[in-house]
Protein backbone atom coordinates (compact mmCIF):
# COMPACT_ATOMS: atom_id res chain seq x y z
CA UNK A 1 0.00 0.00 0.00
CA UNK A 2 1.09 3.58 -0.61
CA UNK A 3 1.25 5.39 2.72
CA UNK A 4 -0.48 8.77 2.80
CA UNK A 5 0.57 11.79 4.85
CA UNK A 6 -2.70 11.62 6.78
CA UNK A 7 -1.83 8.10 7.93
CA UNK A 8 1.56 9.27 9.17
CA UNK A 9 -0.04 12.20 11.01
CA UNK A 10 -2.65 9.96 12.63
CA UNK A 11 0.13 7.58 13.71
CA UNK A 12 2.05 10.44 15.34
CA UNK A 13 5.08 9.84 13.13
CA UNK A 14 5.95 13.55 13.09
CA UNK A 15 6.68 13.93 16.81
CA UNK A 16 10.41 13.98 17.49
CA UNK A 17 12.26 14.32 20.79
CA UNK A 18 12.85 17.39 22.93
CA UNK A 19 14.98 19.93 21.09
CA UNK A 20 17.73 19.70 23.69
CA UNK A 21 18.14 15.99 22.93
CA UNK A 22 18.41 16.29 19.16
CA UNK A 23 21.22 15.10 16.94
CA UNK A 24 22.26 17.94 14.57
CA UNK A 25 22.70 15.41 11.74
CA UNK A 26 18.91 15.02 11.72
CA UNK A 27 18.42 18.67 10.77
CA UNK A 28 17.59 17.88 7.09
CA UNK A 29 14.62 15.80 8.27
CA UNK A 30 13.17 18.31 10.75
CA UNK A 31 10.29 20.52 9.63
CA UNK A 32 10.03 22.85 12.62
CA UNK A 33 10.24 23.23 16.39
CA UNK A 34 7.07 23.42 18.45
CA UNK A 35 6.71 23.66 22.22
CA UNK A 36 10.28 22.48 22.73
CA UNK A 37 9.82 19.44 20.47
CA UNK A 38 11.16 18.88 16.98
CA UNK A 39 8.56 18.13 14.32
CA UNK A 40 9.71 15.71 11.61
CA UNK A 41 9.10 16.55 7.94
CA UNK A 42 6.57 13.89 6.95
CA UNK A 43 7.10 14.48 3.24
CA UNK A 44 10.62 13.18 3.74
CA UNK A 45 9.32 10.38 5.95
CA UNK A 46 6.98 9.28 3.15
CA UNK A 47 9.71 9.52 0.52
CA UNK A 48 12.22 7.50 2.55
CA UNK A 49 9.59 4.93 3.51
CA UNK A 50 8.84 4.30 -0.16
CA UNK A 51 12.55 4.09 -1.01
CA UNK A 52 13.19 1.62 1.81
CA UNK A 53 10.28 -0.52 0.67
CA UNK A 54 11.62 -0.64 -2.88
CA UNK A 55 15.17 -1.54 -1.82
CA UNK A 56 14.04 -4.15 0.70
CA UNK A 57 11.83 -5.76 -1.95
CA UNK A 58 14.89 -6.17 -4.17
CA UNK A 59 16.93 -7.64 -1.30
CA UNK A 60 14.29 -10.30 -0.60
CA UNK A 61 13.76 -10.95 -4.32
CA UNK A 62 17.36 -12.17 -4.43
CA UNK A 63 16.44 -14.99 -2.07
CA UNK A 64 17.44 -13.29 1.19
CA UNK A 65 15.60 -13.09 4.49
CA UNK A 66 15.37 -10.12 6.85
CA UNK A 67 16.08 -9.91 10.57
CA UNK A 68 13.68 -7.57 12.41
CA UNK A 69 14.94 -6.15 15.70
CA UNK A 70 12.97 -4.26 18.34
CA UNK A 71 13.41 -4.98 22.04
CA UNK A 72 11.64 -1.90 23.44
CA UNK A 73 8.14 -2.58 24.77
CA UNK A 74 6.44 -0.46 22.09
CA UNK A 75 7.96 -2.59 19.31
CA UNK A 76 8.18 -6.14 20.69
CA UNK A 77 4.69 -7.46 19.95
CA UNK A 78 4.45 -5.78 16.55
CA UNK A 79 7.84 -7.07 15.41
CA UNK A 80 7.21 -10.66 16.51
CA UNK A 81 3.66 -10.83 15.15
CA UNK A 82 4.51 -9.43 11.72
CA UNK A 83 7.78 -11.36 11.38
CA UNK A 84 6.01 -14.63 12.19
CA UNK A 85 3.34 -13.97 9.57
CA UNK A 86 5.95 -13.14 6.92
CA UNK A 87 8.22 -16.07 7.86
CA UNK A 88 11.14 -13.78 8.70
CA UNK A 89 13.55 -13.66 11.65
CA UNK A 90 13.15 -11.49 14.72
CA UNK A 91 14.78 -10.46 18.00
CA UNK A 92 12.49 -8.89 20.59
CA UNK A 93 13.88 -9.91 23.98
CA UNK A 94 17.57 -9.16 24.18
CA UNK A 95 20.32 -8.72 21.64
CA UNK A 96 23.07 -11.16 22.50
CA UNK A 97 26.54 -9.79 21.79
CA UNK A 98 27.91 -11.62 18.76
CA UNK A 99 24.49 -12.62 17.48
CA UNK A 100 25.78 -11.77 14.00
CA UNK A 101 29.55 -11.41 14.32
CA UNK A 102 29.91 -14.62 16.34
CA UNK A 103 27.10 -16.52 14.67
CA UNK A 104 28.83 -19.91 14.96
CA UNK A 105 28.61 -19.69 18.76
CA UNK A 106 24.96 -18.65 18.58
CA UNK A 107 24.32 -21.68 16.38
CA UNK A 108 25.73 -23.90 19.14
CA UNK A 109 23.18 -22.45 21.57
CA UNK A 110 20.42 -23.08 19.02
CA UNK A 111 21.55 -26.69 18.61
CA UNK A 112 21.49 -27.02 22.40
CA UNK A 113 17.90 -25.74 22.43
CA UNK A 114 16.87 -28.24 19.74
CA UNK A 115 18.57 -31.07 21.64
CA UNK A 116 16.65 -30.35 24.85
CA UNK A 117 13.38 -30.11 22.90
CA UNK A 118 14.14 -33.49 21.31
CA UNK A 119 14.90 -35.03 24.71
CA UNK A 120 11.50 -33.89 25.97
CA UNK A 121 9.75 -35.99 23.33
CA UNK A 122 12.02 -39.01 22.81
CA UNK A 123 11.71 -40.39 26.33
CA UNK A 124 15.02 -39.06 27.68
CA UNK A 125 13.23 -36.99 30.33
CA UNK A 126 11.62 -40.16 31.67
CA UNK A 127 15.06 -41.60 32.43
CA UNK A 128 16.46 -38.70 34.46
CA UNK A 129 15.67 -37.32 37.89
CA UNK A 130 13.05 -34.68 38.58
CA UNK A 131 15.78 -32.19 39.49
CA UNK A 132 17.58 -32.77 36.17
CA UNK A 133 14.32 -32.36 34.25
CA UNK A 134 13.64 -29.08 36.03
CA UNK A 135 17.14 -27.84 35.26
CA UNK A 136 16.86 -28.71 31.56
CA UNK A 137 13.37 -27.22 31.30
CA UNK A 138 14.58 -23.93 32.73
CA UNK A 139 17.55 -23.94 30.36
CA UNK A 140 15.23 -24.58 27.42
CA UNK A 141 12.85 -21.78 28.42
CA UNK A 142 15.73 -19.35 28.78
CA UNK A 143 17.19 -20.25 25.38
CA UNK A 144 13.76 -20.25 23.72
CA UNK A 145 12.95 -16.79 25.00
CA UNK A 146 16.07 -15.25 23.47
CA UNK A 147 16.61 -17.42 20.39
CA UNK A 148 13.13 -18.37 19.20
CA UNK A 149 13.06 -15.74 16.48
CA UNK A 150 16.36 -16.86 14.95
CA UNK A 151 16.42 -20.60 15.70
CA UNK A 152 15.85 -21.38 12.01
CA UNK A 153 18.31 -18.77 10.77
CA UNK A 154 20.91 -20.96 9.09
CA UNK A 155 22.98 -18.08 7.73
CA UNK A 156 23.52 -14.35 8.09
CA UNK A 157 20.41 -12.40 6.98
CA UNK A 158 20.34 -10.35 3.80
CA UNK A 159 19.23 -7.24 5.67
CA UNK A 160 18.32 -6.04 9.16
CA UNK A 161 15.46 -3.73 10.15
CA UNK A 162 15.73 -1.93 13.48
CA UNK A 163 13.42 0.09 15.69
CA UNK A 164 15.45 2.57 17.82
CA UNK A 165 19.08 2.46 16.71
CA UNK A 166 20.25 4.00 20.00
CA UNK A 167 18.83 1.14 22.03
CA UNK A 168 19.97 -1.46 19.47
CA UNK A 169 23.41 0.09 18.93
CA UNK A 170 25.22 -3.27 19.24
CA UNK A 171 23.03 -4.79 16.54
CA UNK A 172 23.77 -1.82 14.28
CA UNK A 173 27.53 -2.14 14.82
CA UNK A 174 27.55 -5.89 14.15
CA UNK A 175 25.51 -5.49 10.97
CA UNK A 176 27.76 -2.69 9.71
CA UNK A 177 30.84 -4.75 10.47
CA UNK A 178 29.52 -7.60 8.32
CA UNK A 179 28.27 -5.35 5.54
CA UNK A 180 24.61 -6.19 6.16
CA UNK A 181 22.31 -3.38 4.93
CA UNK A 182 20.65 -1.63 7.89
CA UNK A 183 17.09 -0.31 7.55
CA UNK A 184 15.76 1.63 10.53
CA UNK A 185 13.26 4.06 11.98
CA UNK A 186 15.46 7.02 12.94
CA UNK A 187 14.22 9.59 15.45
CA UNK A 188 15.53 13.13 15.97
CA UNK A 189 17.92 12.03 18.74
CA UNK A 190 19.78 9.54 16.52
CA UNK A 191 22.70 9.65 14.09
CA UNK A 192 21.34 8.90 10.60
CA UNK A 193 24.85 8.11 9.32
CA UNK A 194 24.80 4.84 11.28
CA UNK A 195 22.25 3.25 8.96
CA UNK A 196 22.11 2.58 5.24
CA UNK A 197 18.41 3.24 4.72
CA UNK A 198 16.59 5.45 7.20
CA UNK A 199 12.97 6.30 7.79
CA UNK A 200 12.86 9.58 9.76
CA UNK A 201 9.98 9.10 12.19
CA UNK A 202 8.91 8.77 15.80
CA UNK A 203 10.40 5.51 17.09
CA UNK A 204 8.44 5.60 20.36
CA UNK A 205 4.86 5.66 19.08
CA UNK A 206 3.24 2.23 18.78
CA UNK A 207 1.08 3.28 15.83
CA UNK A 208 4.07 4.66 13.93
CA UNK A 209 6.09 1.51 14.52
CA UNK A 210 3.15 -0.64 13.44
CA UNK A 211 2.59 1.37 10.26
CA UNK A 212 6.25 1.29 9.22
CA UNK A 213 6.74 -2.39 10.07
CA UNK A 214 3.68 -3.37 8.03
CA UNK A 215 5.03 -1.49 5.02
CA UNK A 216 8.35 -3.31 5.42
CA UNK A 217 6.47 -6.61 5.58
CA UNK A 218 4.73 -5.71 2.33
CA UNK A 219 8.20 -5.33 0.83
CA UNK A 220 9.10 -8.78 2.14
CA UNK A 221 5.94 -10.31 0.66
CA UNK A 222 6.49 -8.70 -2.75
CA UNK A 223 10.16 -9.69 -2.74
CA UNK A 224 9.33 -13.29 -1.81
CA UNK A 225 6.85 -13.48 -4.68
CA UNK A 226 9.47 -12.20 -7.12
CA UNK A 227 11.99 -14.72 -5.78
CA UNK A 228 9.53 -17.57 -6.37
CA UNK A 229 8.82 -16.33 -9.89
CA UNK A 230 12.54 -16.19 -10.69
CA UNK A 231 13.02 -19.67 -9.27
CA UNK A 232 10.11 -21.01 -11.34
CA UNK A 233 11.51 -19.40 -14.50
CA UNK A 234 14.93 -20.91 -13.84
CA UNK A 235 13.37 -24.34 -13.29
CA UNK A 236 11.36 -24.02 -16.51
CA UNK A 237 14.45 -22.96 -18.46
CA UNK A 238 16.40 -25.87 -17.01
CA UNK A 239 13.60 -28.25 -18.03
CA UNK A 240 13.54 -26.84 -21.57
CA UNK A 241 17.30 -27.26 -21.85
CA UNK A 242 17.05 -30.85 -20.60
CA UNK A 243 14.30 -31.71 -23.09
CA UNK A 244 16.26 -30.18 -25.97
CA UNK A 245 19.31 -32.18 -24.96
CA UNK A 246 17.31 -35.39 -24.60
CA UNK A 247 15.60 -34.74 -27.94
CA UNK A 248 18.97 -34.38 -29.65
CA UNK A 249 20.16 -37.62 -28.09
CA UNK A 250 17.05 -39.45 -29.36
CA UNK A 251 17.54 -38.10 -32.87
CA UNK A 252 21.11 -39.32 -32.89
CA UNK A 253 19.94 -42.71 -31.59
CA UNK A 254 17.23 -42.99 -34.28
CA UNK A 255 19.76 -42.10 -37.00
CA UNK A 256 22.07 -44.94 -35.99
CA UNK A 257 19.90 -47.86 -37.37
CA UNK A 258 19.49 -45.98 -40.68
CA UNK A 259 23.23 -45.55 -40.95
CA UNK A 260 23.74 -49.22 -40.15
CA UNK A 261 21.20 -50.24 -42.85
CA UNK A 262 22.92 -48.02 -45.41
CA UNK A 263 26.29 -49.55 -44.54
CA UNK A 264 24.89 -53.10 -44.92
CA UNK A 265 23.31 -52.21 -48.28
CA UNK A 266 26.61 -50.85 -49.59
CA UNK A 267 28.37 -54.00 -48.36
CA UNK A 268 25.89 -56.21 -50.25
CA UNK A 269 26.36 -54.20 -53.44
CA UNK A 270 30.11 -54.43 -53.17
CA UNK A 271 30.16 -58.22 -52.58
CA UNK A 272 28.94 -59.42 -56.08
CA UNK A 273 31.48 -57.20 -57.77
CA UNK A 274 34.24 -58.68 -55.66
CA UNK A 275 33.07 -62.24 -56.60
CA UNK A 276 32.85 -61.42 -60.34
CA UNK A 277 36.47 -60.31 -60.61
CA UNK A 278 38.06 -63.78 -59.99
CA UNK A 279 35.77 -65.34 -62.65
CA UNK A 280 37.00 -62.82 -65.18
CA UNK A 281 40.60 -63.66 -64.35
CA UNK A 282 39.94 -67.39 -64.96
CA UNK A 283 38.48 -66.75 -68.44
CA UNK A 284 41.49 -64.63 -69.28
CA UNK A 285 43.85 -67.45 -68.34
CA UNK A 286 42.00 -69.91 -70.63
CA UNK A 287 42.22 -67.45 -73.53
CA UNK A 288 45.95 -67.03 -73.00
CA UNK A 289 46.54 -70.81 -73.00
CA UNK A 290 44.83 -71.14 -76.37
Amino acid sequence: MAVELTQLIEAGAHFGHLTRRWNPKMKPYIFMEKNGIHIIDLNKTKKHLEECKSVLTDVVAQGNKVLFVGTKKQAKNIIETEARKADQFWVTERWLGGMLTNFSTIRKSIRRLHLIEKQETDGTFDKITKKERLFLSREKDKLKKVLEGIENMGKIPGAIFIVDIKKESIAVKEAKRLGIPVFAIVDTNCDPDEVDYLIPANDDAVKTIELVVKVMMEAVTEGSLKAREVKAEQAAESERTRKERDGGDRERSSDRPDRERRHKHRDREAKPNQEAEPAKDKDSEQTDNK
